[in-house]
Parts: C-alpha cells; structure tokens; sequence
C-alpha cells in the first residue's frame, strides 16, 4: 500500500494570508469536495475559538457536511470532552502536533463525522506553554489516515487566528482531493 498524504506529518514555516476571501474560499473548497463525496464533518477549536465553524456555516449549504463544533479552550475540555490523553498533555501541554491530531479524532468519534478538524496553538501576543506567539498545530482526522501541520505565523492575534482557520481548511480540502475516490477501501 502506498503512503497517502494523510501518512504523512509535515511542517510548513507560514500560512497563506487569513484574510476574508481566503477564508470563505477555503470553506467552499472543503463543503464542496466533502458534499462530493457525501462526506460531513465536525470541528475541534482551541485558538480559533469557534471561527473555522463558523466560517464554515457562513457558505450556504454548509447544513448538509457540518454536523457541529467544540470549542475546547480549556485544556481540562481537550481531556474531559475530546479525550486528549491526559499523559501527554501533561508531558507537552496543549501546543502540540499530537494533542491536535487527538483533538481532531476526539471530535469525529463525539459527533460520529467522517472527518474531524482541530486547531491548537498560541494566538498571542505573548507566549503561552513555552510557545511563542504564532505556534500553531492544526490537524484532520479521515478514514485515511490523520493529517497534521506545524505552523509558525506572523502578525497580531486577528491574523494568527485567520492563518489557522485558513491552515486547517485548506488542510482538509487537500486531503479530501488526494484521498482514494469513494468506494475505495478506509485505512482501518
């Protein structure tokens, strides 16, 4: 079997612009490939606080993909409520690649989605869990495989917010347009 996107664990040094456009466009792109597929998905948000959901309701049609959100701010809420293993949130804290990807499975499992999205990180503007401001882990869980990014964004908290929803939706449409056609066997 060959590796798929969804194998791999990337890192990228910065996030397009998060601007408006860029934002609502990304949401279309992943509502469209998802629709597509008769694929839905579900939303795990700790930085974002609750944007990459709603930019994703603000596209029409959204209703028939997005089946709901958990802002998990609090970290005791990644635990008690995605099943973020405690251990490791212990051992990192809540900025990390492999809380995102936990967040992102927890998420899809709580609300019984294809797909579950997760953002995690430091919107600044001071560092938080010995981060700097702009650390930013974002991730997607899929019946292929889970996806996870590392980013590192400039600018104040607005746009280190907007890079990460922009990230993490853009994330999920490529996966989507990389994954095996519909019918084809899940990884188990």
């Amino acid at each position: 079997m060959s590796a798929t996107p969804a194998d791999q664990n990337t890192t990228a040094a910065s996030a397009p612009d998060g601007d408006h456009s860029t934002l609502v466009e990304a949401a279309r792109f992943l509502l469209a490939k998802a629709e597509e597929r008769g694929l839905t998905l579900s939303v795990a948000e700790s930085l974002t606080g609750g944007q990459v959901a709603s930019t994703l309701v603000s596209v029409p049609g959204a209703s028939a993909v997005v089946v709901g959100a958990v802002v998990a701010y609090a970290t005791r809420i990644k635990e008690q409520v995605l099943g973020v293993d405690a251990a490791r949130l212990a051992a990192t804290g809540p900025v990390d690649g492999e809380v995102a990807k936990q967040m992102a499975a927890g998420v899809a499992r709580l609300m019984g989605t294809d797909l579950g999205l997760a953002t995690t990180g430091v919107a600044g503007p001071g560092a938080a869990d010995g981060h700097p401001a702009g650390t930013v882990h974002v991730a997607v869980a899929s019946p292929w495989g889970t996806l996870a990014r590392e980013l590192h964004l400039s600018g104040d908290r607005d746009a280190v917010r907007d890079g990460a929803t922009t990230a993490v939706l853009a994330l999920a449409g490529a996966l989507l347009e990389a994954a095996p056609p519909p019918g084809a066997d899940a990884v188990e």
